[in-house]
């Protein structure tokens, strides 16, 4: 049995990171997606809770013929134990997915397999251009499996996100 490792803020969870999940599930029989940046929320950059965004990932990839588990990630602001950090608070793994340079040379460095994933129309799917759908009022669940939609809806994200985007500048 292999057990994978996908980190991601899932700020929202979009279609880009469910196309990697997918194709992910190709490789490993479970699968561990580590929440980053689990304590944020309430801002424009990251407007979810952990638990918003466990419901958004737990229900996107019930179809999925894999077992997942969802583990939120508190930030380290200290790279040279991060792994260590997220080994801790993670079930175990043996190969981590990531295509972002740091993560790579951290768990690499750690002696951890890392595998990078194809990234899906990445200029559309991305969580900058999905939040600034829905701060702006545009198309943004096309950009989500539709469980997540549902998960917004349910805790009034629209509303959220858009108000706490607001600035309290007079005018300036």
């Amino acid at each position: 049995m292999t057990r994978g490792f996908y980190i991601g803020r899932f700020q929202p969870y979009h279609n880009g990171h469910h196309s990697v999940v997918e194709n992910i599930a190709e490789e490993v029989d479970e699968l561990v997606l580590g929440i980053g940046s689990a304590g944020d929320s309430h801002t424009r950059h990251d407007p979810f809770t952990a638990g918003e965004r466990i419901m958004m990932i737990t229900k996107s990839t019930s179809d999925f013929d894999l077992v997942t588990y969802a583990v939120p990630i508190e930030d380290l602001d200290r790279n040279s134990v991060w792994v260590s950090h997220v080994q801790s608070m993670s079930p175990d793994f043996d190969v981590a997915y990531s295509n972002n340079p740091l993560v790579i040379q951290l768990f690499t460095e750690a002696g951890v397999e890392v595998r990078q994933s194809p990234m899906f129309n990445r200029d559309v799917l991305e969580g900058t251009e999905v939040r600034d759908r829905m701060i702006d009022g545009g198309d943004w669940r096309r950009l989500v499996p539709e469980s997540v939609a549902e998960v917004i809806d349910e805790i009034g994200g629209i509303q959220r996100i858009q108000r706490v985007s607001q600035t309290d500048a007079n005018g300036g």
